[in-house]
């Protein structure tokens, strides 16, 4: 006689069976007989797996078996990529995406999505076109560059124009711009990669004009700056201004690069934020050519934009490698339609999720917080303590490092002795709600910076769900 351990594993259905099972080819229709397929046998292997050889065995059950099928199929099929909220306090949050699309961007983006579209090919001459041509006259109005080109992050920008104006020869930055940002990008490797030879100016802290005259050679290609967007060196400190670098690169018949990093089009001044440099500005003070970011500042999405004189350009396009380096026509759709936003300056804060973002004042955000402090209360229950806190925002992504912006969120404490697990229980069950709410935690507290909560309804209703 079989013991109940093995009377169990041959009691287990076949695989065959199963799968004839209304409820498994229900499951077939919905997600596709291969997928099921290789849900239903992992599972009866872990079936098997799971019988002991003791009386204690359990006996096979289709319905918790067919339940088991389903979530494991709604698991796998769950798209990884989701939009979130992003409470952080860090505006232009590279793990989060950076820059939020306008509305028009989406749209934008959407007719080209579902048809064919005029990516390459001119409509007036009935001829193959240039891609680059739909962006290039707004950023020809806007930075007053004489032509423009379009790839698809800004290192992709730096590593073309050193690629292709300074291949096998030296291009001369300050050491105190040889920075590195998020994801370990650096300045040097960069460089390196672009076929082209570092040559060190100065110092760390100081760099003159002579520096600059003195490492002048034959194989010079280019003397480029490098806009430190991502730290500030404060003291006993010096820095060559562009128009004197550009009039030193000029006399001796090299280009000038500007990589502005960031990047903006309109004087942040205006406002009420910190000044940034914008690609207009670097022309303007003799740069030839410019490099800067689509999704940071400018508040489009990915993408590194070229600015500059016609014929560096033009040796620039036809540079093999800008075609491994170039965009779809999404990113084209949204930054155009981003671009286009900038032609209106009185409306731009008001359609421009991120200069919304920035502009907020203080004091609409602690109205808000205050707001909806009754209905987080309501749901941590007696298992947690929330309270209205002052908070201090960052832009990201390396804009305007040193400088903050007075915020005001929500913290909540746990009401355990352990503050510090606490919290990292709080952010883990409001990173599981069905739209992931991220925070930071800070002081044994888990903060919701709202500064970028533009819309607080999907974030209200959803609370309900929240599971301490």
């Amino acid at each position: 006689m079989l013991n109940p351990a093995a009377a169990a594993r041959r009691a287990i259905p076949s695989v065959d069976r199963l799968l004839n099972d209304s409820r498994i080819a229900t499951l077939a229709t919905e997600y596709g007989r291969p997928l099921v397929l290789e849900t239903v046998r992992a599972f009866l292997d872990r079936a098997r797996g799971e019988l002991g050889h003791d009386d204690s065995a359990p006996a096979f059950d289709d319905a918790q078996f067919v339940e088991r099928c389903t979530r494991e199929l709604e698991r796998l099929t769950r798209l990884s990529l989701k939009p979130v909220i992003n409470l952080t306090g860090t505006v232009l949050h590279t793990n989060l995406g950076r820059a939020v699309m306008p509305k028009c961007a989406a749209e934008a983006v959407m007719r080209v999505m579902t048809q064919p579209a005029n990516v390459e090919f001119d409509l007036e001459g009935a001829a193959r076109g240039e891609r680059d041509s739909h962006i290039e006259r707004w950023l020809l109005r806007l930075t007053g560059a004489e032509a423009a080109i379009v790839v698809n992050n800004n290192a992709a920008a730096v590593y073309l124009v050193l690629n292709t104006l300074g291949m096998k020869k030296e291009v001369l930055v300050s050491r105190g711009e040889l920075i590195e940002i998020g994801g370990a990008f650096r300045i040097p490797d960069i460089m390196s990669r672009s076929g082209c030879k570092l040559r060190e100016v100065g110092t760390t802290n100081r760099t003159h004009l002579k520096d600059y005259a003195e490492a002048l050679g034959p194989r010079a290609a280019a003397i480029m700056k490098v806009h430190t967007s991502n730290y500030v060196i404060q003291g006993f400190t010096a820095s060559v201004a562009e128009t004197e670098l550009a009039t030193l690169a000029h006399d001796h018949a090299l280009p000038f690069i500007v990589d502005l990093g960031s990047g903006m089009l309109v004087d942040l001044e205006e406002y009420g934020l910190p000044h940034e440099p914008t690609p207009r500005e670097a022309l303007a003070q003799g740069a030839d050519i410019v490099t800067f970011s689509g999704d940071k500042l400018l508040g489009g999405p990915q993408a590194g934009l070229i600015v500059g004189r016609r014929e560096l350009i033009a040796r620039i396009r036809k540079n093999p490698m800008k075609r491994a380096l170039r965009v779809d026509k999404m990113t084209l759709a949204a930054l155009e339609a981003v671009l286009q936003l900038y032609s209106n300056p009185a409306r731009l804060k008001d359609e421009l999720p991120t200069l919304r973002a920035l502009t907020r004042a203080a004091a609409d955000i602690d109205s808000q917080a205050r707001r909806i402090l009754p209905s987080v209360v309501a749901a941590v229950g007696d298992k947690a303590t929330a309270r209205v806190v002052e908070c201090a925002s960052q832009i990201g992504s390396g804009s305007l490092p040193v400088d903050s912006l007075p915020s005001a969120g929500i913290a909540i404490e746990g009401s355990g002795k352990n503050k510090s697990s606490a919290a990292q229980r709080i952010a883990a069950a409001f990173r599981a709600l069905p739209l992931p709410v991220i925070g930071r935690v800070r002081d044994a507290a888990f903060i919701m910076d709202l500064r970028c909560l533009d819309d607080e309804a999907p974030f209200l209703a959803q609370l309900t769900e929240l599971k301490l």
